[in-house]
């Protein structure tokens, strides 16, 4: 958990604190175990120096193990707390030449050393191991995605064009705008019967598209050969109806594996990496790993219209125990579907989901504020659990 000191003087980017605790307690082996982050500024830290340590000066962080008996559930799995002064994190990160995000990692990976029995004033061995295993923290933040990415679906541009069977406006020209606006992918859907993107489009964007391209499509026949011949960055594959306004649930890879399987293996052959769309059930995102997908994308719609407080909390927790099941899996996690300005900041900050796949909503503010605005209030929800 993330407490912050209401006298702290200036905000702070809270999501990617918490993804980078998730992150190391899972490094760790201490997935279920906890380490609560207090985040206050040099009087509050000076003032737990004093009490707790006997020294009333201010320090970057300090490191306080659980103390007295624990609660039954505890024994084993809280590692206790971190208190960080955000003052002194902004000096020294100014003083280091890097960032204030990198230079609070560093000191939340300096505390949870001290957590696990570490001290560098005992001597210079224990210094030197203590250095190492930040060090080795440290760098798997870095080989980790720390934030997610977020990948923009174009398909409604597509629909009003094709609302007047015209050529403007142009998913193309969108993508650009979307990229230019700081998106980290371009995702589009290919459908059956082609009521938005055409094949054009896609030709296209894959020649001009300068981050990555999400194609998503059915596993049929056609759609393999079309991937087969673009070779889109990634495909995603979904359940396509025809009657349907938007695709409704995942696919249902577990009652189809064969044949999925065989349609992963097609794409495989042609260098192209999957994922499967799939509802946040433990059995489907089994059967995703067992089809050999690289990737599952998390279907968010049940928690997107969730409506009551016990229902949104029941969707959420069912979302993460799926994410943190896909990665124990070695998939990697996306999610998608029915996200909007207000329900993903809480998904943003859970450390195991690495990109999001966002289209209605972003397109639809775009129409009051403008596409490069809206993509960016977007990313900055993504990226720091509050809009730019």
């Amino acid at each position: 958990m993330i407490r912050i000191d209401s006298r702290l003087p200036f905000t702070v980017n809270t999501v990617r604190i918490e993804r980078a605790r998730q992150i190391l307690l899972r490094a760790i082996g201490r997935t279920e175990g906890e380490v609560d982050v207090l985040l206050t500024d040099d009087p509050g830290i000076r003032e737990l120096n004093a009490r707790w340590r006997s020294a009333p000066r201010p320090t970057n962080v300090l490191a306080f193990p659980p103390s007295g008996p624990l609660p039954e559930e505890m024994r084993g799995g809280f590692l206790g707390d971190v208190a960080i002064s955000m003052e002194t994190a902004r000096r020294e990160a100014e003083e280091h030449g890097t960032g204030i995000d990198a230079r609070i990692e560093t000191l939340l990976v300096h505390g949870i050393a001290h957590l696990l029995g570490e001290d560098h004033e005992l001597g210079p061995y224990e210094a030197h191991r203590m250095a190492m295993l930040e060090a080795e923290l440290i760098d798997l933040l870095h080989r980790e995605k720390t934030m997610a990415d977020l990948c923009i679906n174009i398909d409604h541009v597509a629909t009003l064009r094709q609302a007047r069977g015209t050529v403007e406006p142009d998913p193309v020209t969108a993508a650009g705008i979307v990229e230019l606006a700081g998106a980290d992918g371009i995702v589009v859907h290919l459908r059956e019967d082609r009521r938005h993107i055409q094949d054009r489009d896609v030709r296209i964007l894959r020649e001009v598209v300068q981050t990555r391209l999400n194609l998503e499509m059915a596993a049929t026949d056609e759609m393999i050969g079309i991937a087969a011949t673009i070779r889109p960055d990634i495909v995603t594959l979904v359940p396509e109806k025809r009657k349907e306004l938007t695709t409704e649930g995942g696919l249902d890879v577990a009652g189809n594996l064969a044949h999925i399987r065989e349609a992963v293996a097609r794409l495989h052959e042609a260098g192209i990496p999957v994922s499967l769309f799939v509802d946040p059930e433990m059995h489907q995102i089994d059967s995703a790993q067992k089809a050999g997908a690289e990737c599952v994308e998390i279907h968010t719609g049940r928690y997107a219209e969730a409506r009551s407080p016990i229902a949104i909390e029941e969707e959420f927790d069912t979302i993460v125990a799926s994410a943190r099941h896909a990665r124990d899996l070695e998939l990697r996690v996306h999610a998608g579907h029915g996200l909007t300005y207000r329900n993903t900041a809480r998904l943003a900050a859970v450390a195991e989901i690495e990109e999001f796949s966002i289209g209605h909503s972003i397109m639809a503010r775009s129409i009051l504020v403008g596409l490069e605005r809206s993509v960016r209030e977007m990313a900055a929800i993504v990226k720091t659990g509050r809009p730019a």
